[in-house]
């Protein structure tokens, strides 16, 4: 099936270049491109990653797909790892004037800060419980004009089935999880996001806010339950510093759980568990030094979740990532030093987010991913 899949994402993208050559405007036509990447990594917390100095292996190979011809346009991501191979997002989209365009396809969730709400490679909080970065298949109407920026969507369901932990964003898992067993999937969900940009001398500031809603359905009683999540949000520039601040609520309340308190997601290749409900907290700085030969950018980016249900052990969960990334010709660094505490992916015994917490230590690891990008 995957190697199917990859067949033909690979026959669109030699067709559609093809006719890229036929286009009027030699401005527009369909591009290729993408990325190999490289990563180091080293975990403080774990013996056999001290005793060897940390590892260094193979990421990832992305292969995009690009352009426009005419009013009609294409966009694509696919990505292969060692392990596996998804799509990121593969949509068409129809501009209908300079103001609006349309996309179907596998676009981006328009939920929270319009671009992310981190600047490292190890993502934000959010996109640990579904919020960053998320694409799923669905129909999205983009409007801008002078500063305000709208978006709705109408999404039918995640880019891969509920029982697949293989892909590039976090979504509802169907499959069993420390020993507890989930039926969820996501269908029917609807997101609304509106900001306005405001520009002076030195920069801009964007002020927003996001509501989504969705149904739970449960693929073993039939029965449907609903999920909300609502933010605000904040991006500002001026003269190389950046601040990024977002505020965030959200619920899970899946029909006929067998503990409400809890919901199992899963993303690259592995799955965990979160608190059905909670809030969820980010607050980002960073200061870009341009240079002869590029760029370095200074960052560091903080979350906090903190959970909202019934059962009082459950605790808060943290991670704050210190970093820089630097830009030199086809290439791009990020060098991270991630703290984590009661955080999946970034602490030793606590591979969730949101739930009890085991010890009550930071662990620390560090991150080094290198970019060719052609």
């Amino acid at each position: 099936m995957k190697t199917k899949l990859l067949c033909k994402f690979m026959s669109a993208i030699v067709g559609l270049s093809a006719f890229s050559v036929y286009a009027d405007n030699p401005d527009e036509g369909i591009k290729f491109g993408g990325s190999v990447r490289a990563n180091y990594a080293y975990r403080d917390y774990d013996q056999a990653s001290k005793d060897k100095g940390g590892d260094f292996y193979f990421d990832v190979a992305t292969l995009t797909l690009n352009g426009k011809i005419g009013d009609w346009g294409v966009s694509a991501d696919y990505r292969l790892s060692s392990k596996t191979n998804f799509i990121k997002h593969g949509y068409g989209f129809y501009d209908v004037n300079d103001d609006l365009q349309v996309q179907v396809g596998i676009n981006k969730v328009p939920f929270g800060n319009r671009e992310l709400i981190s600047n490292s490679w190890w993502f934000g909080l959010p996109y640990y419980l579904g919020f960053e970065d998320d694409s799923d298949v669905g129909v999205k109407v983009v409007y801008e004009n002078q500063g305000w920026h709208t978006d709705v969507a109408f999404y039918k369901s995640a880019e891969y089935g509920a029982t697949e932990n293989k892909r590039y964003s976090t979504d509802l898992y169907t499959g069993t999880i420390n020993g507890t067993e989930y039926h969820n999937e996501e269908t029917n969900q609807l997101n609304v996001r509106q900001t306005y940009t405001t520009e002076y001398e030195g920069g801009s500031t964007t002020f927003g806010g996001s509501v989504q809603y969705g149904q739970i359905y449960n693929s073993e009683t039939g029965n449907n339950g609903d999920r909300y999540a609502v933010a605000l949000h904040l991006d500002s520039s001026y003269k190389g510093w950046n601040l990024q601040m977002q505020a965030m609520q959200y619920e899970y309340d899946a029909a006929d759980a067998i503990d409400s308190n809890k919901i199992g997601v899963s993303v690259v290749s592995w799955q965990y568990e979160i608190a059905s409900k909670g809030q969820a907290y980010n607050i980002n700085i960073a200061k870009t030094v341009n240079t002869d030969w590029g760029s370095i950018k200074f960052y560091n980016d903080f979350g906090l979740m903190t959970p909202d249900v019934d059962d009082d052990s459950y605790d808060n969960s943290m991670q704050n990532v210190t970093g820089m990334a630097i830009s030199a010709g086809p290439t791009y660094t990020m060098i991270d030093f991630i703290m984590g505490k009661n955080m999946t992916f970034s602490t030793a015994n606590n591979d969730h987010i949101g739930l009890p917490e085991v010890g009550d230590d930071w662990d620390k690891r560090v991150n080094i991913n290198f970019g060719f990008y052609f």
